[in-house]
């Protein structure tokens, strides 16, 4: 059976460099340790319950996966040995490799396989979706996965193989059986690194050591597929929230990668002979305005449309960049600029009128209640977007809060659904890859999921079935026909609101070979020069 290419962008993980055998055995604990100063501090080693892009890279250190992908977007086998398609397209049988073990020595089976997807299909936007579809998470013995559909789906594969706002790793079976909605702390893995939680420090150090036993697939290295090879002996990711000290870490050479670099530290990063700067995706970031859809007043429809009709991306995108006109575009669409489905023409819905925007905003009814506008004033490339907002509602005559706070808290009070005297929110804002918000069932600030979705818990059973109907279109007009109709479902609804795509540099130390643009801090594949 033919793999449809359905997606049409490449997520913004990967990995490359020569293969062989670490060479540390002459090197210095210095040399053979990776320091990194990440985006935020590590909190949460749940890589479902939790989707911040250092958790997902503590995912791609400590875990593995089934499939790979290329970058030419071809799924090669990872974990498994290989796989067959049985059934006119209805039966996955995947086989995995021998000798896979877990960082506990206990052997990865079948059995942890399955229950790994089940609990990623259970929260993640693209498991949920093809989860639907699944009649049947069946094991055939301890090495083999049959799955059976109630109907072939093109992009199932796919699905399994990289996931989207989460990927879907494997972990043992009796931890994957916790509840999606519950957040675990057992980080045992299989991956090429080991996590050392006796030297965890939330908030400040994460930890980790090569995993000796890691048997690394064959094929060379390209993307989140072939050879994962650990050449440290250890990688630490030091929180370093104040940006100016992270850059002169990065020059003194304390430490090696700096993550995500704030505009203006940009010039002089690059002028440092020893310092490389190159983008942390080349597909670009969208930032991300989200609403709470649960509680008073972004529980009005019309309220949303009315913020909507007010927004000027250009302030967001002038304030997330220090104006560095090659570093941004303005994007009103739903779907990212770029990707098949997003194009720019929607200025009739985003028109930048605060007049016509406090006008909507009356006929709404709203009444004055409070709207808390969370913000991490951590994160350099999303903090700007929370203060161009908070000054945005008060202008429309909102009655606004800032609440300035680290990332890790935001994200658990993003969880409370309470109103805003108990704790809750009414918005927030981040960011996603254009390599995933390109298509519409990996989308997760449009999906309308309800409570069972992203942060927000914006619910919408048309754009669910008009999901559906992408996900199973045997044509591309069929396709573009059916996320036509879910962005401009998405205009009426206001599920989120897009606030520009953009460029975020990286930088790191010239002695790093095996970087390229996109690669994540999953770190398999460096080396020292």
């Amino acid at each position: 059976m033919k793999r449809r290419d359905v997606l049409r962008t490449a997520a913004a993980l990967g990995a490359t460099a020569s293969l062989g055998p670490p060479a540390v055995f002459a090197q210095s604990a210095r040399e053979r340790t990776l320091r990194v100063a990440p985006l935020t501090a590590l909190s949460s080693v749940d890589t479902v319950f939790n989707t911040s892009l250092v958790t997902t890279n503590h995912g791609y250190a400590a875990y593995d996966t089934l499939f790979g992908f290329t970058g030419k977007r071809e799924i090669t086998p990872q974990m498994a040995e290989g796989h067959i398609i049985e059934d006119d397209g209805r039966t996955y049988v995947i086989k995995l490799r021998e000798g896979l073990k877990f960082h506990n020595g206990e052997p990865v089976r079948a059995q942890d396989a399955i229950q790994s997807l089940k609990r990623w299909a259970g929260r993640e936007t693209f498991g949920q979706t093809v989860a639907k579809f699944v009649d049947d998470w069946g094991v055939a013995n301890d090495r083999t996965l049959r799955i059976k559909l109630t109907q072939p789906i093109p992009i199932f594969l796919e699905a399994i193989a990289r996931g989207s706002a989460s990927i879907p790793f494997i972990i043992p079976e009796h931890v994957a059986r916790t509840d999606p909605f519950t957040q675990v702390t057992d980080a045992t893995g299989s991956g090429p690194y080991r996590f050392v939680k006796e030297e965890f420090i939330p908030g400040q150090l994460a930890v980790y050591v090569r995993n000796k036993d890691y048997i690394p697939a064959s094929g060379p290295a390209d993307w989140t597929s072939g050879a994962k090879i650990a050449h440290f002996e250890r990688l630490e990711w030091q929180a370093l929230p104040e940006q100016a000290t992270a850059a002169a870490a990065l020059r003194s050479g304390q430490i090696d990668w700096y993550e995500q670099v704030q505009p203006d530290l940009v010039p002089s990063l690059r002028a440092h002979p020893e310092i490389r700067i190159g983008n942390a995706n080349p597909t670009g970031f969208n930032g991300i305005l989200r609403f709470n859809h649960l509680q008073a007043p972004f529980n009005n429809q019309a309220i949303r449309r009315a913020v909507l009709l007010a927004v000027n991306q250009q302030d967001y995108m002038q304030a997330l960049t220090g104006g560095d006109p090659t570093s941004y575009a303005n994007c009103r669409s739903m779907f990212p600029c770029g990707t098949p489905h997003g194009a720019d023409t929607a200025l009739q819905h985003m028109p930048a009128d605060l007049s016509r925007a406090r006008a909507a905003l009356r006929a709404a009814g709203y009444d004055g209640t409070k709207v808390v506008v969370l913000s991490p004033a951590d994160v350099p490339t999303i903090h700007p977007m929370g203060e161009v907002t908070a000054d945005l509602l008060k202008r429309l005559g909102m009655n606004v809060e800032f609440a300035a706070m680290d990332w890790a808290t935001l994200v658990a009070r993003r969880a409370n659904r309470e109103t805003t005297d108990k704790g809750g929110w009414s918005i927030f804002h981040t960011w996603a890859p254009s390599s995933v918000l390109g298509s519409p069932v990996e989308h997760f600030p449009m999906r309308g999921l309800g409570a069972r979705g992203w942060a927000g818990w914006f619910g919408d059973e048309r754009i669910e079935s008009l999901t559906a109907d992408w996900t199973i279109a045997a044509t591309d007009a069929a396709r573009a026909a059916a996320a036509d109709a879910i962005q401009q479902r998405a205009f009426e609804t206001v599920p989120f609101i897009h606030c520009g795509r953009f460029q975020i540099r990286t930088a790191y130390r010239r002695s790093l070979t095996g970087m390229v643009e996109g690669g994540a801090a999953f770190m398999w594949n460096l080396r020292r020069a």
